[in-house]
């Protein structure tokens, strides 16, 4: 038998038609900016999931997880190795005297708050406006309005190299943005979360939705942006230390710190990852000079990168 001489060559050879070469990234993210993957595997379960990882894993072929595409500035050379797209969006309800939903790492979470509402189940309210998917949620502690992750995961489950396992919330040793996944004390995949829930009418969530949304547009920019990009310092919001050092408006190429909020960077079109890097690197030197602060980003820099 003739060895299969290529990474590549192996995955085809497992999965088939599904995979594909050389996919443009920027379509897949919020900012849309972004190179190539070399491999790119879409997946519509979790089974499938499971399958496509373990296999990686044995042959220790790296790979990066993509949801959503927010929080996260793909280079402009792209990835190399394998980029797995999830796409499993499995969603039950529980609608006893206690509610809970489970939804799969793929579901997108601000359409699960829209389906929460429909319900009159009350809750996640804070995620209509969330970019990204559950399995980001669980791993970055996703947070809006006052609420986050923490405060309604009851248990997610992970594929680890152990295999299927469930971590509670307390378990997964939340912080501000930050998770024992995230911190890269723990490896695995969110296969799932199930959130707590409560009973309400679907008028009352519509309407705390409705006003979530409504101060989200007056506040945040539209546009293609990654979300927030750099975490709030102890006591004080990143994007008012942006602003009071007179940052708001600034720009490289086409990437724009946004006039309307200072924590948001915009994409005007046909932006680099290069440029968007740079200007994070201007603000941070900039507030650290004049506000003594040292802002730490919230987005995370994924494929290569000329340090």
């Amino acid at each position: 038998m003739v060895a299969l001489a290529r990474p590549v060559d192996q995955i085809i050879a497992k999965f088939g038609d599904k995979v594909k070469e050389n996919v443009p990234l920027a379509p897949y993210t919020s900012a849309r900016i972004g190179g190539p993957a070399d491999i790119f595997i879409p997946v519509d379960t979790v089974a499938e999931l499971v399958r496509v990882v373990k296999f990686l894993w044995k042959n220790e072929m790296s790979f990066v997880m993509l949801g959503g595409g927010a929080n996260i500035l793909v280079s402009d050379k792209g990835v190399r190795g394998v980029v797995v797209m999830n796409r499993a969006k499995g969603v039950k309800f529980n609608t006893s005297d206690q509610p809970y939903v489970t939804a799969e790492s793929g579901v997108v979470f601000s359409n699960l708050a829209n389906r929460c509402a429909s319900k009159g189940l009350a809750g996640i309210e804070w995620a209509a406006a969330v970019p990204g998917t559950i399995g980001g949620a669980v791993y970055g502690n996703a947070g809006a309005f006052g609420g986050d992750m923490a405060g309604n995961l009851i248990s997610a489950e992970l594929l680890t190299e152990n295999g299927r396992e469930t971590l509670t919330v307390e378990q997964m040793k939340y912080a501000y943005r930050s998770s024992v996944l995230k911190r890269g004390e723990m490896k695995g995949i969110v296969l799932s979360a199930e959130l707590s829930l409560t009973n309400s009418t679907k008028e009352d969530v519509t309407v705390k939705i409705q006003q979530f949304s409504a101060h989200r547009k007056a506040t945040q920019p539209p546009g293609a942006s990654m979300g927030s990009m750099f975490k709030n310092p102890n006591g004080g919001y990143a994007g008012k230390l942006i602003e009071a050092a007179g940052l708001k408006g600034t720009r490289i190429g086409n990437a724009e710190v946004s006039p309307l909020h200072g924590n948001f960077f915009i994409n005007h079109g046909a932006t680099k990852a290069a440029d968007l890097r740079a200007l994070i690197q201007l603000v941070q030197k900039t507030v650290k000079e004049k506000q003594g602060v040292e802002l730490e980003l919230e987005i995370e820099f994924v494929g290569e990168w000329n340090v």
